[in-house]
């Protein structure tokens, strides 16, 4: 063997986890979970898949911003029927027939559970969450989706032997962490529901990987933008609506201040990102949890490089307290050095790429669509 290459074992792959292979040590009492956990008193030992099969993938939260894109590239790889998308709501009909789709609400344990045995699912992507400004606006519903709804899902793969990937974000750090750049390891202490949930998150998967073997993986995502998903709530949505705006008014209001710098990233580098880190060898993770980064910039900054193909563009500033002072409180730049180094990422859209791209593809979208373009 070549010194400093690893060989990834069955257990490096993930196909089943430390826990399923010797008498698991009991926990104490759960309050926080209505049922008992049953892998994690569990003597039971896994039968991993053959190396050579391919993940079976359910991903939750399928119709927000990341799933269908998430779903298209996993079905390219492994085959349609390997990706099944799941939301709440009803699909649009072409995403409902562009592979399986199903109802599933994280809320529900039994019917989940259902869904990992009957559709042999070996890799869960848990999408749902409500987001930054969303989640300040309705707390008790954001507490119950985003934390009961991961301890649903945590339970379920822990128990199953899934290869879990949960998403955290820039929101799981707050004004006390350092900004320029936050690193992966450091004080977070957010002060939103959404960033406390998240932290939890990377916490619990933390402690179930090195207590039991549980195959978790977390990436902190910057601000994603994209073209086919609406915003939907999120503090950095403006980044995505000023593209819409400049091709149909000319004018974009926006919610924070012009020099209010935020880490994003273009849809295609989020999607290619989660795909090279979920298929990343064990034995390559240093962490459960990484940054990426791609690029940072102001309201200002993006505005101007619009202007070199649009030089109309008017924006106006009219800054909203909750969500300025979310940004105020996040950091403006990510340090993804352990990410590049361990499995390989790098970005492949900078600043100009991402406008190009999306002043692109949202006038094709509108001709498409018969509306006009400004």
């Amino acid at each position: 063997m070549q010194p400093g290459v690893c060989v990834p074992t069955a257990a490096a792959m993930g196909l089943f986890c430390r826990g399923c292979l010797s008498r698991a040590r009991i926990l104490p009492t759960l309050c926080c979970l209505p049922r008992q956990m049953s892998r994690w008193n569990s003597q039971e030992t896994c039968s991993p898949a053959p190396p050579q099969e391919n993940p079976r993938v359910l991903i939750t939260g399928g119709l927000g911003q990341l799933g269908v894109g998430l779903a298209q590239m996993l079905r390219k790889q492994y085959g349609t029927e390997n990706v099944i998308l799941s939301d709440i709501k009803k699909p649009p009909p072409h995403v409902f027939s562009n592979g399986p789709f199903v109802y599933a609400d994280v809320l529900d344990y039994k019917h989940l559970r259902e869904l990992i045995v009957n559709y042999r699912v070996t890799w869960l992507v848990h999408y749902s969450a409500l987001l930054s400004a969303v989640g300040e606006a309705n707390v008790a519903l954001a507490r119950k989706i985003n934390i009961t709804g991961l301890h649903n899902v945590l339970d379920l793969a822990l128990e199953n032997c899934l290869r879990l990937f949960v998403p955290s974000t820039i929101g799981a750090f707050g004004p006390s962490s350092p900004r320029d750049p936050a690193p992966d390891l450091c004080v977070q202490r957010p002060r939103t529901i959404y960033g406390v949930s998240k932290v939890h998150g990377e916490l619990m998967g933390e402690y179930l990987h090195h207590k039991y073997g549980l195959d978790f993986r977390c990436l902190r995502y910057p601000g994603v933008i994209s073209v086919n998903t609406p915003p939907g709530g999120g503090t950095t949505d403006y980044a995505v609506q000023i593209f819409h705006d400049a091709l149909s008014t000319g004018h974009h209001e926006c919610y924070l201040r012009p020099d209010t710098r935020l880490p994003m990233m273009h849809i295609s580098d989020c999607h290619r990102a989660t795909v090279e880190f979920m298929q990343a060898p064990e034995c390559q993770l240093s962490l459960r949890t990484y940054n990426i980064a791609a690029m940072s910039f102001t309201p200002e900054e993006v505005a101007q490089e619009i202007r070199k193909h649009l030089p109309h563009l008017k924006v106006t500033y009219n800054p909203d307290s909750v969500r300025q002072t979310i940004a105020d409180s996040w950091p403006v730049r990510f340090d993804d050095s352990n990410a590049r180094r361990d499995w390989g990422w790098a970005p492949a859209f900078g600043l100009d790429e991402l406008v190009t791209d999306m002043l692109r593809s949202i006038r094709d979208k509108r001709t498409d669509e018969g509306l006009p373009v400004s």
